[in-house]
């Protein structure tokens, strides 16, 4: 370790040190800089110029000088030390007890940026994951180790679908470990109370790890947490065969200091003043979702973000949507009618659907009936536009039956409460009593040997 401290700042700009006469620093390096009153902040080496390095303070500058504040090259890179023991526990930004409890200090120290995984390595993401919320089981299903945002946007309920999903997401084979890792990047106080008293009063706590940077936290330390949940993640899921539940709110946040940092080094900005390379930095962070080929366990992504004015195309959900396998998008509309959680089933997609539902996951019926209600909910809402226009009385029989399961999918399906598990068997067969209010002849999207079994025409099971 390198004991030798340089006073040679020429320039302190925002959270950034200019550090001259340094030949051999490295990208990533942590460094300790160390103020004229004693007190010393933890740094890292952002960039290497002719001798000169580019230091990130994690810490307010407020208080340094170029005159008296010295730098110190640690020579290694931002690590943190993992175990199980970290399972029930509530850490900071930086990977500190925010529990009170004690430090980790058994564990296998690992660097906190993660190594790629050769693609030639990678297994294809299958198996379902139950949420327990039919909009996401039924319509838009996770699979394990796919990553799978949530779109949302400025005062809807995103963070307690979050907490829901945190409670009660697990696997149907109970037999394999499950554990969810949770980051909160940027969120205030409110919403981090709101979470630590979720997952204590719950008991979802104790088979999850916690990691939270508050608002009034160094905008730096937002850069770092997704990727201290995300090794601790690494290490339950390939070294201690856990499947695990990474779910990380809110990446807007994280975008927004990315920004700010760019702006402070004086990069030329790209869309909205967002670095160039966000593409790339965001892809550093859900690629590592995933299956490895001989490993047992998994990790799932589920990012929360939220778009800037209800802009779907706003650079981070653009952005987001084109490395992870689809999105659930969040409906102000479905918010302002009171229906929880409101999940547009018709914006929302899970490219990795078909790979963990039928017979041998969820249930055989499972893709076709999916289909069939995508369908009859997208022309029931079609019909509602339709009426505002020319009236219901001007409606076929036939068009008013999907006006009315519009309402129903709504009301029914769609909504359902905060500490409501449902099944993915109670969701089918749920699905089957709404679809039952529309002619059976006009259900051509699922297979007729699964209407003879499931339908509920006909008298059958106490339907019309």
């Amino acid at each position: 370790m390198n004991d030798v401290y340089y006073k040679t700042i020429n320039q302190i700009t925002n959270v950034l040190l200019f550090v001259d006469g340094i030949k051999d620093a490295a990208y990533n390096e942590l460094v300790e800089i160390k103020l004229d009153n004693g007190s010393s902040v933890t740094g890292q080496v952002l960039d290497t110029r002719e001798n000169m390095a580019i230091v990130q303070s994690f810490g307010e500058t407020r208080g340094m000088n170029t005159g008296n504040t010295a730098v110190r090259f640690t020579g290694t890179t931002s690590k943190l030390k993992v175990s199980t023991d970290m399972l029930g526990r509530i850490f900071d930004g930086m990977g500190k007890p925010r529990d009170n409890g004690p430090e980790i200090l058994q564990g296998e120290e690992i660097d906190i940026n993660g190594s790629a995984i050769n693609p030639y390595s990678r297994e294809e993401p299958s198996e379902f994951i139950e949420t327990g919320i039919s909009t996401i089981d039924g319509m838009n299903t996770l699979v394990r180790g796919q990553k799978l945002p949530i779109f949302s946007a400025a005062g809807l309920p995103h963070n307690r679908i979050a907490a829901q999903i945190a409670r009660q997401a697990k696997i149907l084979n109970n037999s394999e470990g499950f554990s969810v890792v949770f980051g909160g990047i940027g969120i205030n106080s409110e919403e981090a109370n709101f979470f630590k008293n979720e997952f204590e009063e719950t008991g979802a706590i104790d088979k999850s790890v916690m990691f939270m940077n508050l608002s009034s936290d160094p905008s730096m330390e937002r850069i770092i947490l997704p990727r201290l949940a995300l090794t601790t993640a690494e290490y339950l899921a390939y070294k201690e065969d856990m499947h695990v539940l990474v779910i990380l709110t809110d990446m807007t946040n994280y975008c927004e200091a990315l920004r700010e940092i760019s702006a402070a080094r004086q990069e030329v900005p790209g869309r909205r003043g967002f670095p160039g390379y966000m593409y790339t930095d965001l892809s550093t962070i859900y690629e590592r979702a995933g299956k490895i080929k001989g490993r047992k366990g998994s990790i799932t992504q589920l990012p929360i973000l939220t778009m800037p004015g209800d802009d779907i195309t706003h650079p981070i959900p653009d952005l987001t949507g084109y490395i992870t396998e689809g999105q659930i998008v969040l409906s102000r509309d479905l918010y302002r009618k009171g229906i929880y959680p409101n999940v547009d089933v018709l914006l929302s997609l899970s490219r990795l659907m078909n790979q963990g539902i039928g017979a041998k996951s969820t249930r055989e019926d499972h893709r076709g009936i999916a289909d069939q209600l995508y369908a009859a909910y997208a022309k029931g809402k079609d019909l509602r536009s339709l009426t505002e226009i020319v009236g219901e009385e001007a409606l076929s029989t036939s068009d008013k039956a999907y006006l009315k399961f519009a309402d129903m999918f709504e009301n029914k399906l769609v909504n359902q409460g905060y500490y409501e598990d449902r099944s993915i068997e109670d969701t089918l067969n749920l699905s089957w009593d709404l679809i039952s209010n529309i002619d059976v002849n006009e259900v051509k999207r699922v297979k007729s040997e699964y209407i003879s079994k499931y339908g509920k025409w006909n008298g059958k099971d106490g339907a019309k």
